[in-house]
C-alpha cells in the first residue's frame, strides 16, 4: 500500500500550476516508480521527511526526493561493454578478392574469428569460389598460353607459370627440354623451316641410273632407315614374311566374306612398342595377315597377326607425328604422311625409303588409286584446301583439285574407281571424276558437320561418315551418285573434336568406331541400337578395324600408345 507522503506528493505535482505539462507526467511516474521499489528500511529512514511533507515544505520535499530516491532507485548489473556503431561499416568478402575502400591495417590483417570445424584439412578449409579451389581472373597473352598449351602438348614440357619473373625454369619432361633446348612450339616450328631449306643430295644425271636421285633427293645428313626385329625372315620352303600363313584354320586368301559376324567378347593380344600414341592402323591387303601402325612417336611399325604375334620391321625417316597410311594392291609398297610435311614411299619387305615427297603443307591423308594399272598414281589431302595427285615415276604433281574452301580430310573411291569424293574443313563433300579439276556434284547443308573419318561398306554400296556433332551419318553410293540417308544415323559415342576412324563388319551386320573415352561402339546395321561397348583404351581410341576374313576378330588402337586384338 501506498502511505498518504507518496499520495499527497502525487497529489502536489498533478495538481501544480507549470508550464511544461511533460515535465509533471514525467516527474509523477518516476515518483510513482520509486514508491512501489522502496522497501520498508527505507521508509523508516524517511520519517523526517514525512514529516516534513504533512508540514506544508513540499517544495525542498520534493527537490530533495526527487534527486535522492530518482538516482538510488535503479540498480544495473549488466557488465560495461565497448560499443561501437557498426551501421555504417563496410562488410569484406574474401570470394571476391577487392577491396573498395580504403580499409586501415588492422582491419585486413585481422585473424579469422569463430570457432573452426576440427575434422576439415587445410585444402578444405582453404577459401575457395569453386568446388575445386579459388578460380580468378588474369590478364594474358594469347599467344603465350596458347603457345606453351602447344609446346606441352607436342613436346611434354613448358616453361614455369608460377615464376614472378622470367625464368628457364622447366616443367614437365626435362629430357625433352634438353633435346630441344627449351624452344616452345612456335621455336621448332621457325627451326624445321630453315631446315628445309638446307641443300640435298642432288643428281640429275639420268645416265647415273644407281644413284640418280631426281626430285626425291634426301637432304644432307637425313637418315632413313628402318630395324628388322626377327630373325627368321624366311620358312623352310623359302617364303617371307610377305606371304600368308596357311596353318591358321582360317582361308586367308578367299574373297569370300564370312557368311555371319558375331561380338567380340575379350581381348586375346596387346602389341606394345610404340612410345606415344598410335594415330593409324591398316591391314595389309587381301590378307590381312599383318599389320601397320603409324604412331605419334614419328616411327611406323609392321606387326604380325597370327603366330608369335611379333613386331617385324619398325621404319624411321619421319621426323613428326604420322598422320596416315596407305598401302598398294599387293601390299610390296606402302605411302606415309607426317606433320613434317612430307610423303613417303617405303618398301615393305626390305624397309628402304625409296622416294620422298614434299608437297610444302601437310598431307592428311594419302591414298593409291586402287586400279591395277594406275598403281604409280596417288592422291593426297592436303592443309591448304586441295587434293593433290602425284606421279611415282616423275615424282611431280600431275593434278591439282582446289575447289574446297578447307583442309581436305579423306579421299574415298568409288564407281569402280573412276570418282572419288572428298571431305573437308568446311563441312561440304566433293565429288569428282579421276583427272579432271573440277567437281560434278556439291553436299553441303546447313545441318552438317566436318566429316574427318570415311568408309566405305565392303559392298561398295555405303559411305559410313564420323560427323563432328557424335553421329556417324551414312551415305548411299548407287553407280555414279552419292545420296545422304537422313534416317539412317548412329549415335550414342562422343568424338569431342577427334578424328576417329569408322568400319563395317565383314558382312554389314555391324557398325563400329571408337570415341575420345577409349571406348569401341557396336550398333546393329538395321536397328540402328548400340549392341556392345566397353572400354578398349585409356585415350583416344582413334581407329578400329574387323578383320575381312575373321567373323569376330577386331583391332583397336588410340593415343595409350598400344594396339590390341578382339575376339
Amino acid at each position: 500500500m501506498l502511505n498518504s507522503a507518496t499520495l499527497l506528493l502525487v497529489y502536489y505535482f498533478v495538481n501544480m500550476e507549470c508550464k511544461d505539462s511533460h515535465y509533471k507526467s514525467l516527474n509523477a511516474l518516476e515518483c510513482l516508480q520509486n514508491a512501489y521499489n522502496s522497501s520498508s528500511d527505507e521508509q523508516s529512514d524517511d520519517g523526517i521527511e514525512q514529516q516534513q511533507v504533512e508540514k506544508g515544505s513540499f517544495q525542498n520535499v520534493s527537490l530533495h526526493f526527487s534527486k535522492s530516491k530518482g538516482s538510488l532507485a535503479k540498480r544495473n548489473l549488466a557488465p560495461e561493454l565497448p560499443y561501437e556503431n557498426n551501421s555504417k561499416a563496410v562488410q569484406v568478402v574474401d570470394l571476391k578478392k577487392e577491396l573498395q575502400h580504403n580499409a586501415p591495417y588492422d582491419e585486413i590483417f585481422l585473424p579469422l574469428q569463430g570457432p573452426s570445424n576440427p575434422f576439415k584439412s587445410a585444402k578444405q578449409q582453404m577459401l575457395r569460389n569453386t568446388l575445386t579451389g579459388f578460380v580468378e581472373p588474369a590478364h594474358i597473352s594469347d599467344f603465350n598460353f596458347e603457345n606453351e598449351r602447344r609446346t606441352f602438348e607436342s613436346y611434354g614440357y613448358a616453361k614455369d607459370p608460377t615464376a614472378d619473373v622470367p625464368s628457364d625454369r622447366i616443367i614437365g619432361d626435362v629430357e625433352s627440354a634438353a633435346k630441344y633446348n627449351g624452344l616452345t612450339a612456335f621455336e621448332t616450328g621457325k627451326r624445321l623451316q630453315t631446315e628445309e631449306k638446307r641443300e640435298k643430295l642432288k643428281n640429275y644425271d639420268s645416265s647415273d641410273v644407281q644413284n640418280f636421285t631426281g626430285p626425291w633427293a634426301p637432304y644432307v645428313g637425313e637418315k632413313r632407315r628402318s630395324i628388322l626385329h626377327i630373325s627368321d625372315t624366311v620358312d623352310y620352303q623359302g617364303r617371307t614374311f610377305m606371304c600368308a600363313p596357311h596353318d591358321e584354320g582360317v582361308n586367308l586368301r578367299a574373297d569370300a566374306v564370312p557368311e555371319r559376324c558375331y561380338i567380340p567378347k575379350k581381348l586375346i593380344h596387346t602389341w606394345t612398342g610404340h612410345k606415344k600414341g598410335v594415330q593409324v592402323i591398316r591391314w595389309f591387303p587381301s590378307s590381312a595377315h599383318m599389320l601397320l601402325s603409324g604412331s605419334l612417336d614419328c616411327r611406323i611399325k609392321l606387326w604380325e597377326v597370327y603366330r608369335g604375334r611379333r613386331c617385324i620391321r619398325t621404319y624411321m625417316g619421319h621426323r613428326m607425328a604420322v598422320r596416315d597410311l596407305s598401302f598398294n594392291n599387293s601390299g610390296t609398297q606402302f605411302l606415309s604422311t607426317s606433320y613434317d610435311r612430307t610423303i613417303k614411299l617405303w618398301d615393305t619387305e626390305t624397309g628402304q625409303c625409296k622416294e620422298r615427297f614434299t608437297p610444302g603443307k601437310v598431307a592428311y591423308c594419302v591414298k593409291f588409286n586402287p586400279d591395277d594399272d594406275k598403281q604409280d598414281l596417288f592422291i593426297c589431302g592436303m592443309q591448304d584446301k586441295k587434293a593433290i595427285q602425284y606421279d611415282l615415276r616423275s615424282g611431280e604433281i600431275v593434278q591439282e583439285y582446289d575447289r574446297h574452301l578447307g583442309a581436305v580430310n579423306t579421299v574415298t573411291f568409288f564407281d569402280k574407281n573412276r570418282r572419288f569424293c572428298t571431305t573437308s574443313d568446311d563441312k561440304s563433300m566433293r565429288i569428282w571424276e579421276w583427272g579432271i579439276p573440277v567437281d560434278t556434284k556439291l553436299i553441303q547443308d546447313p545441318g552438317m558437320y566436318s566429316m574427318p573419318a570415311v568408309t566405305m561398306s565392303p559392298n561398295e554400296k555405303w559411305l559410313a561418315c564420323q560427323a563432328m556433332d557424335n553421329r556417324v551419318v551414312i551415305f548411299q553410293v548407287v553407280d555414279d551418285k552419292i545420296r545422304f540417308c537422313r534416317k539412317k544415323c548412329f549415335r550414342g559415342h562422343i568424338v569431342a573434336g577427334y578424328a576417329c576412324s569408322v568400319d563395317f563388319s565383314s558382312d554389314i551386320s555391324y557398325l563400329l568406331t571408337g570415341d575420345s573415352d577409349g571406348k569401341i561402339f557396336l550398333w546393329d546395321w538395321k536397328t540402328r541400337r548400340i549392341v556392345a561397348r566397353w572400354k578398349a583404351h585409356d585415350g583416344v581410341c582413334m581407329s578400329v578395324l574387323w578383320h575381312p576374313h575373321e567373323s569376330s576378330k577386331v583391332a583397336s588402337c588410340g593415343w595409350d600408345g598400344t594396339i590390341k586384338f578382339w575376339d
